[in-house]
């Protein structure tokens, strides 16, 4: 079943002056299980699509249908209830709060999703553990090592139990040896049926996926499987 089946889509950014074509009648399709690695040069496109298959950003043509959903024109109201609980996300920057510490900062979405204290609490403790992060509960994100940082970051994507986990660079910040292990923990959670989609500008993070897709000024130019 197709998770994701996008069709002659695209996205300008127009200014006064200035009109800016990132993506250029991008045709891809992503099945519920897949792990996809997107790659290219900078400034191709990778992240606008990420954004726009993210349901953070609308493209401005062609189509979008998100697990059974068209969500290409979706007000953006619309766009975050869809998102909510379904799609998770993990940035190179880690993206996580310091006022808060980690068991707090894994715990947020369920907040969004008013999921009851004792439930929540309960999901925390069992995520943390599955992350080898539980004995920095009470820790704050700077007293964290990157790798440590990302593992919280993948704990609070996956806390909502999300069909979609999109990862931006997702080992970009880290060293060689931590970014093997934020990789074989993706794998592990692709094994256990989470769709990956991942931009990355390695090769060696790439090998890790079913397919590696291309993008070049906006197209793709490329879609490659494993063998």
């Amino acid at each position: 079943m197709e998770m994701i089946k996008i069709k002659n889509l695209n996205k300008v950014f127009r200014t006064d002056e200035v009109e800016t074509v990132a993506l250029d009648n991008v045709n891809l399709e992503v099945a519920k299980g897949e792990f996809v690695a997107v790659m290219g040069p900078s400034g191709c496109g990778k992240s606008t699509l990420l954004n726009i298959v993210g349901l953070l950003d609308n493209p401005t043509g062609g189509s979008y249908n998100l697990m059974g959903h068209e969500v290409a024109e979706l007000k953006e109201k619309d766009r975050t209830r869809l998102r909510k609980g379904k799609i998770g996300f993990v940035f190179q920057s880690f993206n996580l709060i310091d006022e808060l510490n980690v068991a707090e900062n894994v715990e947020l979405p369920l907040i969004y999703l008013g999921i009851g204290a004792g439930e929540r609490k309960r999901r925390v403790d069992e995520m943390l553990k599955r992350m080898s992060i539980s004995h920095r509960a009470k820790h704050f994100p700077q007293q964290l090592s990157g790798g440590q940082q990302q593992r919280v970051a993948i704990a609070r994507a996956l806390i909502t139990n999300p069909d979609l986990i999109l990862a931006d660079e997702p080992t970009g910040n880290l060293d060689s040896k931590n970014g093997v292990e934020v990789m074989d923990l993706l794998v592990e959670l692709n094994r256990q049926g989470t769709t990956i989609v991942m931009v990355t500008h390695s090769d060696r993070d790439a090998a890790y996926a079913h397919r590696t897709v291309s993008l070049f000024d906006g197209s793709v130019v490329a879609d490659i499987r494993s063998v």
